[in-house]
């Protein structure tokens, strides 16, 4: 055999190798999905342990093993990496999120939410930076400059409330549904949209200058990322009136819509826009207006598609952060130290509950004031839940990290390290502790009405009826807005100010059901087409 051959041989047996050893890896992992998803059915009941804490504990005992297999050398089964998290992972929970939004709840608080998810980020990335800038410089945790601290405030202000959202129940609690829930939707794309503003800085001299750069890149990021999104769900709402995919083939109409969520995510990473607030704007234009454009049974289709590819992202970055609890080699930078580890651990834990309680009560306090209706402010007591909602950290802070103190996966820095396990810890320690607490303490500061009638006429219906509504309601709520003898017609800058939600709603509706709808489409509008659901509604 020629020495070539011999090369040739050689290299194609390493790759074989390789290769099977990531089909082995694939799938474990994959049987480990299953084991959450029949393990979470399991515990359903008790309502104790969320399918987040699940994956989470079958992750730390998948390490476990794969530790004492390996010889202590690893205890991963595949190499995470940041860009697998935002561009494959992430979208198809933020757009499933817009998706999925009850509409009516989160356009009628929306101030509130954006209060608590915009301004309320800021004021908690704020608190956490200038805490971790006056402490860590007084501890041995390695080298930290000043952008690693003002990202430690943008990693750690990104929130996780699915262990909440999985305990209340939108039709006896709506307010406080649609606050946690719109609050950790704008709150991670804030977080994120801070992170990316931080990282485009110029921190060599930190001026004035620097601090008006970092607060128009901060509102630019934001508004242009919306409007992209706003764009693009309007684009496929459109071309799918105008072409009627449907009375084809129902397979197109539903590849087009998945196709052009994901485009408007991939097209916002392009712009070096923020994709998170991009893809979830779109998912609610889509809900609103697309939706309504494909066939019923593109609706069932994309309706649990969407939901699947987003259950499968969440368990899949669980069980991840499970397993990468126990890398070896970020701990073994933080061996001879550990008590650092840990001090920092409870540092940055201590700085988020702080920040947390430094927005959460005072905007709450504001935005009660301009509340006129009793039923429409935020009780003390919910205030007390969305505070401790918010308190939990998840994926969003471990890819931050990740792209911040990782160099392709791998970290070579003390501090790097110390900051790693760190997040690791407080992501663990939160969704773990703070999410078994959080029923007994939801059951004890909300009890369940014996009645829930009244309130369950203020939230929207439940799925699948959610998805026939008006973005800002169904259209009896919103007749009953629009000509409830309590609203006054706004007439004047006064009657706007007086009742602000039901003037926008108003003026809203008249303006989405003039011009909107008869071009996209939407409720209502189904165009007239041989053999679309119109032509056959008519005989």
């Amino acid at each position: 055999m020629t020495p070539v051959w011999s090369y040739v041989l050689s290299k194609w047996q390493t790759l074989s190798t390789s290769d099977h050893a990531s089909v082995v890896s694939i799938n474990l992992f994959v049987a480990l999905l299953c084991a959450c998803i029949v393990i979470g059915h399991l515990l359903e009941e008790t309502r104790w342990m969320n399918e987040s804490i699940t994956a989470l504990f079958i992750g730390m005992f998948t390490g476990v093993i794969i530790l004492l297999v390996s010889g202590g050398k690893s205890s991963h089964l595949l190499l995470f990496s940041e860009d697998i998290f935002f561009i494959y992972l992430l979208p198809p929970i933020i757009f499933n999120a817009g998706f999925q939004v009850k509409k009516k709840q989160f356009f009628v608080n929306f101030i509130t939410i954006m209060l608590f998810g915009a301004i309320g980020t800021l004021v908690s990335c704020s608190i956490i930076s200038l805490g971790a800038f006056q402490i860590f410089q007084r501890m041995d945790v390695g080298t930290l400059d000043i952008a690693d601290i003002l990202a430690i405030g943008a990693i750690f202000a990104a929130t996780d409330s699915v262990c909440t959202l999985q305990i209340l129940n939108q039709d006896e609690t709506p307010l406080l549904y649609s606050l946690v829930f719109g609050e950790g939707v704008v709150n991670d794309a804030t977080s994120v949209v801070l992170f990316n503003a931080i990282q485009s800085l110029d921190l060599s001299k930190v001026d004035a200058r620097v601090a008006l750069h970092f607060i128009g890149s901060f509102f630019y990021l934001f508004s242009t990322s919306t409007l992209l999104g706003v764009f693009v769900g309007l684009l496929s709402a459109y071309t799918i009136k105008k072409l009627y995919f449907g009375r084809h083939s129902t397979d197109r109409e539903v590849a087009l819509m998945m196709l052009m969520a994901y485009l408007s995510y991939m097209l916002a990473e392009l712009l070096d826009l923020s994709g998170i607030l991009t893809v979830f704007f779109c998912g609610i234009v889509m809900s609103h207006y697309t939706w309504h454009n494909v066939t019923e049974s593109s609706r069932v289709t994309t309706k649990h598609a969407f939901a699947t590819l987003s259950f499968i992202s969440e368990t899949f970055i669980f069980v991840y952060v499970g397993m990468d609890a126990l890398d070896i080699e970020k701990w073994s930078y933080v061996s001879d130290s550990p008590g650092t580890s840990v001090a920092v651990s409870a540092i940055l834990l201590a700085l988020v509950m702080v920040g947390r309680a430094a927005f959460v009560f005072p905007l709450s306090f504001l935005s009660n004031l301009v509340k006129k209706s009793a039923s429409e402010k935020i009780t003390f007591r919910q205030q007390v839940i969305i505070w401790w909602a918010g308190l939990m950290r998840g994926a969003v802070s471990i890819a931050l990290a990740y792209h911040q103190f990782t160099r392709a996966g791998h970290t070579q820095l003390r501090g790097n390290a110390i900051m790693i396990t760190s997040t690791v810890t407080v992501v663990l320690f939160s969704t773990m502790v703070f999410g078994i607490l959080t029923k007994p303490l939801i059951n004890c500061l909300v009890p369940h009405p014996k009645d829930t009638t009244s309130s369950s006429m203020l939230s929207e219906p439940a799925a699948p009826k959610s998805f026939s509504v008006p973005l800002l309601g169904s259209a009896q709520d919103s007749e009953v807005d629009l000509d409830s003898p309590n609203i006054p017609r706004p007439s004047s800058i006064r009657a706007l100010l007086a009742t602000p939600t039901h003037t926008v709603h108003r003026y809203w509706r008249k303006f989405d059901d003039a011009f909107m709808r008869p071009m996209f489409g939407g409720r209502g509008f189904v165009p007239f087409v041989p053999g679309s659901p119109t032509e056959r509604g008519r005989h």
